[in-house]
Formats: structure tokens, sequence, C-alpha cells
């Protein structure tokens, strides 16, 4: 008997750091849901974002293409296919749900979407200038039992972002408590440290550094219950033993860890090794690979998933089965700005892995850094110099680079 087909979620959480999920074993752990449903997972251990910050990431994510490969663009080119549009054209059904600015259709990304939200005409506040989780997972609840409530339904592919780990750091009370129940704080205050703080990328003053980290573990714990409400709602509506969901992000976030804060055009750990897990319900104990593996990866295993071809245009593979990946390496691009916004003198930068091995290239400065991520996973001894395998690694890099003019 021919397997059903089954839905696909991809679930994207913003600004989510690897080492906070306690499954990957890099400290403590602050998702105890997604930690729970491992059993029942494909874990990679090694998945490289194409970019330290959403522009620049989300490029891999669902059009398995990169930063700059079309030009430097203000809205998607339409070179570039979505992977709502692969999988529409193939017959399913498509929904996306997110709160993200450079994500909305002002951008381009609601193409191939028969259901689109992207909150943008919606009120938000300083405070939280984004949608919340759970007004999030509402609005996907009401969309998933409206389609199934037949006696079938075409199976489909829904996309949910939540930005509630982003900055500025607002979190509420009650997670605040379960990182320290001393710690007291109001919302403004936690407002003002942004603006102070995170926006100038002073880290001049380590205990706020580590107060600032302490609002972002706030918010993971936060995102976490979201997640497991979200699992909740698909289990209570009957269709999560028939959905595979993705789960990653877009990239990190930095709390002095090289020197700055937040997330700009760098491309360290903490910034572009991201988590990445598939839950299927038929799993019948964890799997996990430490190959490396990249964000434009994604959309081919979703095209697959739904028994359809990837375009011609799609740099990735599928991830799945993990025994047939052929790893190539991961690359990534961006421009490479150190502060909030873009200044008009920015230059891009890139990165590219192979192994235990990151090269990574900044135009503006001309600054070359290599770092051997198994001896040196905190990238704080540059061997760019001493490396008999950095030549080969800048061939590699450069091969792969896309050069973009200025004016």
């Amino acid at each position: 008997m021919a397997r059903k087909q089954k839905n696909v979620i991809l679930l994207t959480i913003d600004t989510l750091r690897k080492d906070v999920i306690g499954c990957y074993g890099m400290g403590e752990s602050y998702t105890p849901f997604l930690d729970s449903i491992q059993d029942k997972c494909v874990r990679f251990n090694n998945c490289q974002s194409v970019g330290p910050y959403t522009q620049a990431s989300f490029p891999g994510i669902l059009t398995s293409s990169y930063y700059f490969e079309f030009g430097r663009e203000k809205q998607i080119s339409s070179k570039r296919t979505v992977i709502s549009e692969v999988v529409k054209n193939g017959g399913f059904t498509t929904a996306g749900f997110h709160s993200n600015p450079f994500l909305s259709a002002f951008f381009g990304w609601n193409r191939g979407w028969n259901t689109f939200y992207d909150s943008m005409m919606d009120q938000v506040t300083d405070h939280a200038p984004y949608i919340l989780g759970d007004v999030i997972n509402s609005k996907v609840d009401s969309w998933v039992n409206n389609h199934t409530s037949g006696e079938e339904y075409t199976p489909f592919f829904l996309w949910a972002h939540y930005m509630d780990v982003h900055e500025p750091y607002v979190p509420k009370q009650e997670y605040i408590a379960r990182i320290d129940p001393e710690l007291k704080i109001t919302d403004d205050e936690m407002f003002q440290l942004f603006k102070d703080v995170v926006l100038p990328r002073d880290t001049s003053d380590a205990s706020k550094n580590e107060l600032l980290k302490k609002l972002y573990l706030a918010h993971v714990l936060e995102v976490d219950d979201y997640a497991k409400q979200f699992f909740d709602n698909l289990e209570k509506s009957g269709v999560l033993k028939d959905t595979i969901v993705i789960i990653t992000s877009d990239h990190g976030d930095e709390f002095g860890d090289h020197g700055s804060l937040s997330h700009d055009g760098r491309m360290y750990d903490e910034l572009i090794n991201v988590p990445l897990m598939v839950y299927d319900a038929d799993c019948k104990e964890t799997q996990v690979s430490d190959t490396v593996v990249s964000g434009v990866d994604i959309p081919p295993t979703i095209a697959k998933t739904f028994g359809l071809d990837s375009p011609e245009s799609y740099c990735g593979q599928p991830l799945l089965p993990i025994e047939d990946y052929s790893s190539k390496g991961s690359f990534g691009e961006a421009m490479g700005k150190l502060q909030h916004k873009i200044k008009p003198t920015d230059r891009p930068a890139y990165f590219y892995q192979e192994e235990n091995f990151r090269i990574s290239y900044r135009v503006e400065d001309e600054k070359w850094e290599m770092f051997d991520l198994q001896a040196d996973p905190a990238e704080q001894e540059n061997i760019i110099e001493s490396s008999s395998s950095a030549e080969g690694m800048k061939a590699k890099l450069t091969e792969q680079m896309h050069v973009v003019a200025f004016d």
C-alpha cells in the first residue's frame, strides 16, 4: 500500500542560537519541549545558515539560493523560485504566517501561497514590534482546522515564523523569573537597555551583556512554550500524525562573543551555525547527522517530500535520507555591516565551511579569517596564516562569491 502523502510544516524561529537548545549538548537547556520530541526527529548537528541576518539567510531557507546570487535586490528577483510556488504548482495547498517585515509581501515573499499573513497591517508596540507567537499559533490553528474539516483534504505545506526571541528583548515577567528569580526589571527598563546598549553595539559593560543574554534566554523559554502549543494544536486537530515538521532558525545572536551584540554581517558560529531538526511521528528513534549541511537544502527537502522535482535554480539538495546526502561544504554571504543599519560604505562578507574548517572574507577591510572549529570552537585563533589548508579554502570560497557592483 502506498504511503499517504504527508503534510509539511516549516517552523522557523528567528534569532534562535543553537547552543541554548539542550539536545545539542552545548550547555544548559532552555528548550524542554524541543528536547522532548527528539525521539521522533532527525537532528542535524552542523547546519549552516547562508547568512547571519534575515535578509541574507531567508533566500536560502525559502528559495534555495544566496543573497547576492541575482545582484543587490530590494525585492526578491523573479529568477528566484519560492518553495511555496513549487508546492502549489504541484497541486498542493500552501499557507504562510509570520510577522517579519523583511519577509513581507512588500518585498515579494507572498508568491505561491494560497493563504499569506505577514501582519504588516496590524498594530504592534515598541516593546514587541511583531505579532506574538501565541497569536501566530491561533491563526495557524484556525487555518489548519478549516482546511482539514472535511473527510478528505489536500495535503498542505505551511510555513510559520516566530519573532519572539528577537530584540528588543522585553520578555514576559514569568519567563524572566524562570531564568533568574532575583532579577527585577520593568518593561521600560528592558527597552531602554535595548536603545542604550544593543543599538549602538556597546559591549563595554560585561554585566549589561550578561543581562541582555538573560532576557534573551527568557524569550527562548517563551518561544519553546509556543512551540509546544503549536504541536499540541496539531495533535488536537488530528493532523500531527500525518505531518512532517521542519524546525530551524534563520540565524543566531551575539552577546559579546566576538566583541559585538545582535546579529550583523559577521560569519561566526553563534550567528550562522543554526539548529535544524525534522520531526516525523513515524520516526522510531532519534537520528543524528554530523555532516555539514546548509539552509539551501531545506527547499529541495520539502519538494522531495511532496514527490516534486526541484527547480534547476535551486542550489541545495534533499537532506533526507541522511545517508544519501553528499556534503559539498556550506557557503554564505551578506553585507558586512557592523551596526544596526547598513551604511553606504558597507561591502559584502562571505564564508565557506568544510568539515571542521570555516574561512571568511570581509571585502571592506580585506580581512581573511579561518578557524578550526574542532580545536577552537569559540573561534579565537585565526589560523589563516598558519594552516596548510588555507590556500585551498580561499580558492573554494572565492569560486562561490557573488560579486556585486556598488555606486
